[in-house]
């Protein structure tokens, strides 16, 4: 079974919070990633940093959720991508908790698909969540530290997988991201490659 991912290490400096625990539709944001990955999921793994109390605080109702701290948070997202890789031993799924928008469907479809890496793509734009094979583990574990997710992903033959899910690409880095999505304005939205 698909074991999951969500990294909510972060400093969220250009939010200017921790944003994870901000509210859409009045649910905090890394609630709605949880719900969107858990049923496609025998375990979903939340990596803090920064913000570990106040995440923890959020998250304690959740049954399949394991929460693993990463105390080296400083040293940027993929730290936060190796502390939780190694907590998984199965095929996973991996996604920035700040990823509300991100459909059920869009899990389904990702998980029907084939290939070592599969990545959702909305009008040929590439997003969250990957898909990772276990038989990677240990090469990305074995990555260099000052690597990214990218330049890892960027190294396989990876599987776009089309989706409707214009969700896959909408991220809350910055307070006018979050306002953008509290007041759903239609605008275009930072397509990753």
């Amino acid at each position: 079974m698909t074991m999951g991912i969500i990294l909510a290490g972060g400093y969220s400096s250009r939010a200017e919070s921790n944003k994870m625990v901000l509210k859409y539709k009045n649910i905090e944001i890394i609630k709605h990633a949880i719900n969107a990955m858990q049923d496609y999921c025998t375990e979903v793994i939340v990596v803090t940093g920064h913000y570990h109390d106040d995440t923890l605080k959020v998250l304690k109702d959740f049954p399949k959720i394991r929460v693993v701290r990463n105390l080296d948070y400083n040293k940027g997202m993929f730290s936060s991508v190796k502390v939780g890789v190694r907590e998984v031993d199965d095929d996973f799924f991996l996604t920035p908790g700040d990823y509300p928008l991100i459909m059920k469907s869009t899990y389904e479809k990702v998980l029907n698909a084939t290939g070592l890496i599969r990545v959702p793509t909305f009008n040929k734009c590439r997003g969250h969540p990957l898909f990772i094979s276990k038989e990677l583990i240990s090469n990305l574990l074995n990555e260099s530290d000052d690597s990214n997710l990218k330049l890892f992903r960027n190294k396989y033959e990876i599987t776009n997988v089309e989706t409707n899910d214009e969700g896959i690409l909408k991220d809350i880095d910055t307070v006018n991201d979050y306002l953008r999505l509290k007041t759903e304005r239609k605008e275009d939205w930072y397509c990753e490659d």
